[in-house]
């Protein structure tokens, strides 16, 4: 049976963290920011592990009584296995003990399976930022989750 396990994130997973960045976004972030991520203090950086494999991550911010999603990826073989599902509650599950009230985050317009993904977990649209990504430029939807 499989076995997923959600973690703190590492320095020394950041290499494998950055496999699955490259495979999963045309502008993916840089060796150093997540390195800036694990160590910022506001941050919460986890990695998911299947069966001791790392799968996936997931890095959010927080300030007072919000929190912003800034990047969640899935290894393309370990996608739609739960594994976005399970780190996404755990980083919840760990806003409320931060007491945070708000959950914000933005997703290509043209991503589809992340929209569902997030709706299904109770995320709402609430707006459009224009021209927000590039390669290609698209735009982002803001949704937002009242935890």
């Amino acid at each position: 049976m499989r076995q997923i396990s959600i973690r703190d994130m590492l320095p020394q997973d950041i290499s494998s963290v950055i496999q699955i960045e490259r495979m999963s976004f045309s502008t993916p972030w840089s060796e150093s920011s997540f390195f800036t991520e694990v160590s910022r203090p506001h941050c919460i950086a986890r990695v998911a592990l299947l069966n001791n494999t790392l799968v996936g991550y997931i890095c959010c911010e927080w300030v007072a009584d919000e929190a912003h999603i800034l990047n969640l990826a899935v290894h393309p073989d370990y996608r739609r296995m739960g594994i976005a599902t399970a780190l996404i509650q755990n980083i919840m599950d760990e806003l409320r003990i931060r007491s945070c009230r708000y959950i914000y985050l933005e997703v290509r317009d043209s991503n589809y399976i992340a929209k569902r993904l997030y709706g299904g977990l109770g995320f709402k649209i609430v707006g459009i930022r224009k021209g927000y990504y590039t390669s290609p430029k698209e735009d982002a939807v803001i949704m937002m989750l009242e935890v």
